[in-house]
């Protein structure tokens, strides 16, 4: 056993130093698996950091959540319930109540009513979303609070007049948390501001969120009692009105299995009320499912791609380590003919590739960790380096290195002494 340790090490130490006299050269070789693995890792990162922040987004959606949003009609399927006033269309308060007192996997519902306000806050004046909505939207819809409180039951309650702003709000209306406590202006009637919560993360809207630019929030009452639920929006020079009860409803289901039965059990409910299309229901739970199907197609595909660049590598390697064996024919004839066996031929040329695989290997991991990196600084996108990612690209750097080497190996063992001592 010593004996063979002490022969591997000379063959590594021998292998080594082969490499050493063509440094130019087995650098060169090793350029290929530096970059097929720099890459790997790379694209791996970009797209595994993508990714999550997809799902991040979807899970903050509530995977036990399913939206039902209002949604208008084709004008010929609404025209029975179009007057010479108004369309009348979407979600009704009786849904809401419905839902929860008939469906058991329903643990609470949310109504909803969306508003584009004029706002004012001091002397700063701005059109804002606001979302009028009970004060269970805060533990369906979880932001981090920034100052003040968020609606309480109380304040659904006694009709209270309060404003809930978002972070988006408070930059339009230049507020900071110095704005708990002052008097809110939207469309001629007063609502005392009493906290600011953190809006969704990023600036794009995020699909199906149910707060996606929501800069107000207020008591669902309250606005009923001020506003209605007739609206009028002026496009292209006409006013076009619309009765609109609720805007969106979420409902909370107890277990995450019963999800997607629960959203068919609505589907079913609503249809026995609503003669028209005029709903839709979102249910991120499947949203999530879709997005970590594409989150593994994603990363085979790239690792696919990545992954040519090792093979182009690899094929280096090969190429190399023949034109070693030509270059050394007479060398391999002097070690057979005094004895050497074949065995250790091919175990001197597997170590000369192994050594170039898990050199490159090791400076294409660092390459990779460092592609992210800069990637993350200068273009502020999101990159998370796993640890089977490295592990994958390091182990197929290595693989390859064996793989497209073993050939030349064999080749040269093969080699007859006396003909490769004559060989000039």
């Amino acid at each position: 056993m010593r004996l063979r340790a002490v022969r591997l090490a000379r063959d590594v130490e021998l292998g080594v130093k082969n490499l050493l006299l063509h440094k130019l050269r087995s650098f060169l070789t090793m350029l290929g698996l530096v970059f097929g693995v720099g890459s790997v890792i790379a694209m791996l990162a970009i797209g595994e950091g993508a990714s999550r922040e997809a799902l991040d987004r979807i899970r903050r959606l509530g995977s036990r959540n399913i939206m039902v949003v209002s949604k208008k009609p084709p004008e010929e399927k609404n025209a029975k319930q179009k007057t010479a006033w108004f369309s009348i269309y979407g979600l009704l308060y009786s849904d809401a109540e419905r839902i929860a007192a008939t469906i058991p996997t329903v643990t609470c519902t949310v109504p909803v009513k969306a508003l584009v306000k004029p706002c004012r806050l001091g002397k700063r004046a701005q059109d804002l979303r606001v979302v009028c909505t009970t004060d269970e939207w805060f533990r369906l819809v979880v932001r981090d609070v920034l100052a003040g409180r968020v609606m309480t039951g109380r304040d659904m309650r006694e009709f209270a007049p309060v404003a809930v702003l978002t972070e988006w709000g408070a930059r339009k209306l230049l507020a900071n948390e110095h704005a708990v406590g002052q008097t809110l202006t939207i469309d001629s009637n007063t609502y005392q501001v009493v906290g600011i919560v953190k809006s969704e993360a990023g600036d794009a809207d995020v699909s199906d969120s149910p707060d996606s630019r929501t800069d107000v929030y207020i008591p669902l009452a309250a606005a009923r009692q001020r506003y209605g639920d007739v609206f009028f929006r002026w496009m292209q020079g006409a006013t076009i009105r619309e009765k609109v009860e609720l805007h969106e409803i979420i409902a909370q289901v107890d277990r995450e299995e019963n999800v997607e039965a629960t959203s068919k059990a609505i589907a079913r409910l609503l249809e026995t009320s609503h003669k028209n299309e005029d709903y839709a229901i979102n249910v991120p739970l499947q949203l999530l499912r879709q997005a970590e199907a594409t989150k593994r197609t994603f990363s085979i595909v790239l690792g696919a791609i990545a992954g040519i660049s090792l093979l182009v590598g690899g094929i280096g390697i090969m190429n190399i380590m023949l034109a070693s064996v030509t270059e050394r024919t007479r060398e391999i004839g002097i070690r057979r003919a005094i004895g050497a066996r074949r065995g250790q031929i091919v175990t001197q040329f597997l170590i000369e590739a192994l050594a170039l695989s898990v050199i490159g290997g090791l400076i294409g991991m660092a390459l990779g960790l460092a592609i992210p990196f800069a990637v993350t600084f200068f273009a502020e996108m999101p990159t998370v380096v796993t640890v089977w990612s490295l592990a994958l690209s390091f182990g197929i750097s290595v693989g390859v290195g064996i793989g497209f080497g073993i050939y030349p190996a064999i080749r040269a063992s093969k080699l007859d002494p006396i003909i490769a001592l004559r060989y000039e």
